[in-house]
């Protein structure tokens, strides 16, 4: 699960980087690098959609301690 967890969280992170470049520079790296709208842009977007939602568990470790 660990694994899965940094995994996720590498994700995620790369996401959030993804969106605070679009915001500040109105530049789509993922577009850019892979083609606006082909299908692997579309899975690297998916992947990244899925580790956000998995991250919301990350919540639940936040109450263990």
């Amino acid at each position: 699960m660990k694994t899965l967890n940094c995994i996720c969280l590498t994700l995620t992170i790369i996401g959030a980087i993804v969106w605070g470049i679009i915001g500040l520079f109105s530049y789509n790296i993922v577009d850019g690098i892979f083609g606006a709208g082909t299908a692997f842009s579309r899975i690297i977007y998916t992947l990244v959609g899925v580790a956000g939602l998995y991250a919301i568990s990350f919540y639940w470790l936040l109450n263990k301690d």
